[in-house]
């Protein structure tokens, strides 16, 4: 699964090493968080990860999840969650051509 890809944990952990890279969206429900970063920063095998003007949508594995809850609870905090737990987490990543961007956005379930 395209999701559980060191490119993409790379760049979550980039992105909370790095938070003034971040431009994150207004919220639009309560579990999810939409974030973009410029296109300029070196992402690994972005063409796989970060389609052009498409989306690609993925669950994060249990074990990810698990072995991955420090840095996932990090983006938690970013939602209108009020209670601190989630079982699942979905990303869906994008290229954004016209805006230079790559769009990745949490949805904790």
């Amino acid at each position: 699964m395209a999701s559980n890809s060191d490119s993409i944990y790379h760049v979550l952990t980039y992105m909370k090493q790095h938070p003034d890279v971040i431009n994150q969206q207004p919220l639009e429900y309560t579990n999810v968080i939409r974030l973009n970063i410029s296109d300029k920063i070196k992402v690994a095998d972005a063409d796989i990860y970060f389609p052009d003007q498409k989306l690609m949508v993925n669950r994060f594995t249990p074990d990810f999840v698990a072995k991955n809850g420090d840095l996932l609870d990090y983006f938690y905090e970013m939602t209108n969650q009020e209670i601190p737990n989630f079982h699942d987490v979905w990303v869906t990543t994008s290229h954004i051509l016209d805006k230079s961007t790559y769009l990745l956005e949490l949805s904790f379930e």
